[in-house]
């Protein structure tokens, strides 16, 4: 009996130091486990925002209606969704030459476009598109990342609620589609061309009508003779809207827009009340973009250009010189009329004229010098 009462008070005195232990244990378990959540950084879900995109380009442009598409589908990647942009054409939500009011009034957040469009609104905007016997591409990025030019673009564009970013330029461009041959500047007189900027200035200058088009409106207004001339982009985008079937004539170079830039500008407070991060995926998008649109044009307008002469039969003509020296004269004669309209256009154009000075210095010796030695060769190998 005893034996019995001393086995089952052991058992007792085990169970019970059993269940302590297995208490110690567990609270232990408890309190590491509170130390690891307070490690652990807290799941909080971010802020998502859905923004709307308008353009001047027609549905399915290449490159440019292509290239809006594609920022903002890098910027949806690149945020890992939190911003997305929705993309909608010229006509689409805005027409084409209101997308400058529409992002400025906050009625969307993005547009896109080339800023001579808005020479009625900000004379300076100009400069930061094309200039008549002005810089290349390679000049003009130089300008905008290395010589202050973004930062007269942003001062610009300020009183209009927008924030600029380079969007890439097309190059150097063809010079138009005629329907009557230049032999002269005298040609010009009476003639009616569409082309924007201070390239029209200085047509208007010689004497044309300059009319003022967008993109999806050219082909026709050419073909029924609304227009005699047009200029457009290049030889990628002129093949696609079918130019050579309303023109004879096909004349190089682009003296009016060296190296065009495209813009993209974003409603300044929509903008500024996204996260730093956000904003910083945002310019880093549109500079990658601003890189990805040049390659493109320089890539595919050769093919292009063979496709018109060697299966459409284009009648490629150059510019001749007396021309073009003419069109030089009143293209400086018109910039500095244009400069001399308000304080910031007089800021901007001396802006740009002293960096052409320095940048076109350099390139004489380097770009310009190298190019004429690989045109040298060949001509040598016919």
């Amino acid at each position: 009996m005893k034996r019995r009462d001393f086995l089952k008070k052991a058992g007792l005195k085990a169970a019970a130091a059993a269940a302590v232990t297995a208490g110690v244990v567990g609270c232990a378990k408890k309190e590491e486990e509170k130390k690891e959540e307070k490690k652990a950084p807290a799941v909080v879900a971010k802020k998502t925002y859905n923004w709307k995109m308008v353009t001047t380009w027609p549905p399915k442009l290449p490159v440019l209606q292509e290239g809006c598409e594609r920022l903002a589908k890098r910027i949806g990647e690149l945020s890992d969704g939190r911003l997305q942009i929705k993309v909608y054409a010229a006509g689409e939500l805005v027409p084409a030459m209101g997308i400058f009011d529409a992002v400025s009034q906050g009625t969307v957040e993005v547009g896109s476009g080339a800023s001579y469009y808005w020479a009625g609104k900000a004379p300076a905007a100009q400069w930061f598109a094309a200039v008549p016997f002005g810089m290349n591409a390679q000049g003009m990025a130089a300008w905008f990342h290395g010589g202050g030019g973004l930062k007269l673009w942003e001062e610009t564009y300020a009183p209009f609620n927008l924030i600029p970013r380079p969007g890439g330029s097309t190059g150097v461009q063809m010079g138009g589609w005629f329907n009557k041959k230049i032999n002269s500047i005298k040609d010009y007189k009476g003639l009616k061309m569409r082309i924007p900027g201070l390239g029209g200035k200085v047509i208007a200058k010689a004497g044309g009508t300059v009319v003022l088009l967008p993109g999806g409106e050219i082909f026709t207004s050419l073909e029924r003779g609304v227009i005699d001339a047009t200029e457009w982009v290049g030889p990628l985008h002129d093949l696609r809207m079918g130019f050579y079937k309303a023109a004879k004539y096909y004349y190089y170079p682009g003296w009016h827009e060296p190296g065009t830039y495209l813009e993209y500008f974003f409603n300044k407070k929509a903008y500024e009340s996204l996260p730093k991060d956000l904003q910083h995926i945002i310019d880093a998008a549109c500079m990658e973009n601003e890189h990805w649109v040049l390659s493109q044009f320089d890539a595919r307008n050769g093919a292009a250009l063979q496709t018109l002469i060697n299966k459409h039969k284009v009648n490629l003509i150059k510019f001749p010189d007396t021309v073009l020296d003419d069109l030089r004269q009143l293209a400086a004669e018109v910039v500095a009329e244009e400069a001399a309209k308000d304080a910031m256009s007089k800021k901007v154009n001396d802006a740009f004229q002293n960096f052409q000075k320095v940048v076109g210095t350099w390139g004489s010796v380097s770009e310009k010098a190298y190019y004429d030695i690989i045109a040298f060769k060949f001509s040598l190998r016919g």
